[in-house]
């Protein structure tokens, strides 16, 4: 298990069905090591901190595994080409990360990295915000149906994180997973 990319980004301008609004989900990748706090990644920020951000959702974490599906629905409804890569941090995500999916992640598991211990809190749950980067109004249905949600991580321990880096998993009390908590909220979509 790895973090592919590490991703950040500051607030900005996103027009979302046709009104504008403040959001910090346009993450894009950075090199080097990056300091993690008990409120994030520095560099990082939240426009709406009713959704996003705080102690229990400092980091958001997507598997890798799940762009190959983005890409291609993305393909589908013409807003982007076949062959078009989508970028790390088109999820929102703060870690792009491989090896650990939604069944596989529980609450209160923790992702041990070298220099930083972050541990899974909840499911991330789609908004309007999502279909905008996403470029088509389904996207959020979508997450919903596939449960590819990924997940927001406390920080445990602060320190440094970095792309390429590896990462254990130390198993929580291991009560409900982020697949089973996704389902049962039924977020609308």
């Amino acid at each position: 298990m790895q973090i592919l990319s590490l991703n950040v980004a500051r607030i900005a301008p996103l027009v979302v069905n046709g009104k504008q609004t403040l959001s910090a989900i346009r993450k894009r990748p950075v090199d080097g090591a990056v300091d993690v706090g008990p409120l994030g990644l520095t560099g990082d920020e939240q426009a709406d901190p009713r959704y996003h951000g705080g102690q229990a959702k400092a980091v958001y974490a997507y598997p890798a595994e799940h762009y190959a599906f983005w890409q291609t629905v993305r393909a589908q409804a013409q807003v982007a080409d076949w062959n078009s890569p989508l970028p790390f941090g088109s999820m929102g995500e703060n870690l792009s990360i491989e090896g650990l999916l939604e069944n596989d992640a529980w609450i209160g598991d923790v992702l041990v990295f070298p220099d930083c211990e972050l541990a899974i809190s909840e499911p991330r749950y789609p908004c309007s915000k999502f279909n905008a980067v996403m470029g088509f109004n389904k996207a959020t249905k979508m997450m919903v149906q596939s449960g590819w949600c990924g997940f927001y991580l406390a920080v445990r321990q602060a320190g440094t994180l970095s792309a390429g880096q590896r990462f254990e998993v130390r198993p929580g009390p291991r009560e409900v997973s982020i697949a089973e908590v996704f389902r049962a909220k039924k977020p609308k979509g």
